[in-house]
């Protein structure tokens, strides 16, 4: 299976990124297959891309999951005046609002809360046996860590600098590798780099330099990287 960066940037886009979205490319997505999008929450460099949604013609429909604590919140905002409503669109759309826990379908997964200002779920994806958790956006935390554990592939924020904390809930490299280390995680990737700290890949490739000398097999991603697992 393949992971692809599709965007890296937090908050928004700059020449360094676009804003986040990651895409797992299983055999479950393929255009003659359905696609299951899952939103970690509602901020909006996490689903401004869903006015986007009519450019495609996905011939067996998607599926957003998201939290049931914010199904309300997002039907606020899929619709007009926001966006074209779900319902313009020439394929078929459901979005699910899922608890906390343990699921089953379409494959298993787990969610749980993160530490984030407004409500924020993380996942561990169980898929073509492998383990993909991910986490953003959020300070770590407890969850965080149960998610993480002896994961294939962590895929972590990294919005802040080295050293760097807020009581928004975001993370540093520092903390997301010794995370990764005390998770006993197999590869870590560094995405969600903040606008505003990480004006340039430079900056990110600074920052990975730090998360290394704690978890070695760090990554820092960039839009378009593509990681086979």
């Amino acid at each position: 299976m393949k992971i692809i960066f599709l965007g890296t940037n937090g908050w928004f886009d700059s020449p360094a990124g676009n804003t986040i979205s990651t895409l797992i490319d299983t055999k479950y997505a393929k255009k003659d297959k359905p696609i299951y999008l899952f939103l970690s929450h509602l901020h909006f460099d996490h689903i401004c891309g869903l006015h986007t949604l009519p450019m495609f013609n996905f011939k067996k429909g998607i599926t957003i999951f998201i939290s049931k604590k914010s199904l309300k919140e997002l039907a606020t905002v899929i619709k007009h005046p926001f966006m074209s409503s779900l319902g313009d669109l020439e394929y078929p759309v459901k979005v699910i609002g899922f608890d906390e826990g343990n699921h089953k379908n379409p494959f298993p997964f787990t969610c749980k809360p993160l530490k984030h200002i407004d409500n924020t779920l993380g996942f561990r994806i169980s898929i073509e046996n492998k383990i993909i958790t991910y986490c953003c956006d959020t300070a770590v935390c407890d969850n965080d860590l149960d998610l993480s554990r002896n994961a294939d592939l962590l895929i972590h924020e990294c919005a802040f600098l080295p050293g760097e904390k807020s009581y928004w809930g975001h993370t540093n490299p520092e903390s997301a590798a010794n995370l990764a280390k005390t998770a006993g995680v197999k590869k870590l990737a560094l995405t969600h780099f903040g606008a505003n700290n990480y004006t340039s890949l430079q900056a990110r490739n600074a920052s990975l330099k730090e998360a290394k000398k704690i978890f070695p097999k760090t990554i820092a991603a960039k839009d378009n990287l593509t990681l086979h697992l």
